[in-house]
């Protein structure tokens, strides 16, 4: 009985000390996964707030105004619809059209994906969209029998905005999820251009 008894206290020592062992592996795993998930927020976060800064419209009088020189890019926000387009077509496929700076109605461009077409409006902003953008949009989708839309800004959206897109078939990009898209277009082509050398 008593070697049945030190067996048994052996086995729950083991499976205590195993236990620890995990335990210990799992939270230092966890721990590292949190660590890179809030890291990977930040760099999103401040690449969005780089974008802003790049293609935002400068103010003659402000003193704080962002000037191209040898590291930054320093573009104006007609420039940023283009840029929008190109990452759209990178990431997603198929063809954009960019619409004229003046005219456009609240259409920066299209996006054509086989036989479907999609408009987008392109927003610049610091501070949270509203739902005036996603309205004007939707009323060019409608015009225009498009199938979908994108309303794309550096910044984010008003909860009213979200609410508003709900069902129309409009997918609102803030600056987290454009910098997503456009690192994914990244990643697609650098695959496209290592399998031209394979």
């Amino acid at each position: 009985m008593l070697i049945i008894e030190i067996i048994i206290a052996i086995f729950l020592v083991a499976a205590f000390l195993h236990f620890k062992i995990t335990k210990k592996n799992l939270n230092f795993k966890t721990t590292l996964l949190t660590d890179s998930l809030v890291a990977s927020d930040e760099i999103k976060r401040t690449l969005a707030m780089g974008l802003y800064l790049r293609f935002r419209r400068e103010d003659e009088k402000d003193i704080h105004a962002v000037d191209e020189n040898v590291i930054f890019i320093k573009q104006d926000p007609i420039t940023f619809e283009t840029f929008i387009a190109e990452v759209f077509e990178s990431a997603r496929g198929g063809n954009t059209w960019v619409s004229p700076p003046s005219g456009d109605f609240g259409v920066d461009f299209e996006h054509n994906i086989g036989s479907n077409k999609y408009l987008g409006q392109v927003k610049c902003e610091k501070d949270d969209i509203s739902f005036d953008p996603i309205a004007i949009l939707h009323s060019n989708m409608v015009k225009q029998n498009a199938k979908g839309g994108y309303v794309i800004t550096t910044s984010a959206f008003t909860k009213s905005a979200k609410q508003y897109a709900e069902g129309l078939d409009i997918e609102l990009v803030d600056g987290m999820r454009l910098v997503e898209l456009w690192l994914d277009g990244i990643k697609k082509d650098e695959k496209e251009i290592k399998s031209l050398y394979n």
